[in-house]
């Protein structure tokens, strides 16, 4: 029976349960929990935009994104949205997805937090990114998202301080990221329907 939350359906495919087995045996509580709320808000958000992304591919970008954060994951050189987006196409990869899947799971974890472009792309990619910003309770432009009614009460997957993690990262390897390559996840995204 498929998993359901807040009303909101889990992809029921092995990809799915491989990538959710693998996300929260080599990350821990804190990266898991929110990436698996940044699927269900980027789901919700693609809902009310009248986006129709692929779930399946949606969930793999959402539970990926964050990995690069972590020692296991990053190659130390660049950016964790890159070193997150790599180690997803190579999951991708190795369960027989399409290189077009495989690349717009790249791309939409890779620009998770760029502001901007992700809205105007697929709808995987822009849902991912809305996701990520409404998950984190940052902020956007007028014109874009409001607060959820309350689908989630934090009882599944609970609210965990990820910027405190992305944070520590950069003050602890200030050599690894240089101010121009540091997380841009406090930037006021303006979204409007018209934009796509």
């Amino acid at each position: 029976m498929p998993e359901v939350i807040a009303g909101l359906r889990i992809p029921d495919t092995v990809a799915v349960a491989e990538a959710t087995r693998f996300i929260r045996e080599t990350t821990g509580p804190l990266i898991y929990h929110h990436s698996r709320r940044v699927f269900l808000f980027g789901l919700l958000n693609a809902e009310r935009l009248a986006l129709t992304p692929d779930p399946e591919l949606l969930y793999l970008a959402a539970i990926f994104h964050d990995s690069g954060l972590l020692t296991p994951f990053s190659d130390g050189v660049q950016r964790f949205e890159v070193d997150s987006a790599d180690h997803a196409r190579k999951f991708l990869a190795a369960h027989g997805f399409s290189t077009t899947a495989a690349d717009t799971v790249w791309t939409a974890v890779a620009l998770h937090t760029t502001p901007g472009i992700p809205v105007r792309m697929a709808a995987e990619i822009a849902a991912t990114h809305l996701g990520v910003f409404q998950c984190g309770r940052l902020r956007y432009g007028r014109t874009g998202p409001r607060p959820l009614p309350a689908h989630d009460d934090g009882r599944e997957h609970p609210r965990l301080a990820v910027a405190e993690l992305i944070g520590r990262r950069d003050a602890d390897a200030p050599e690894r990221t240089p101010a121009c390559e540091r997380s841009p996840c406090a930037t006021v995204i303006p979204v409007s329907p018209g934009s796509r």
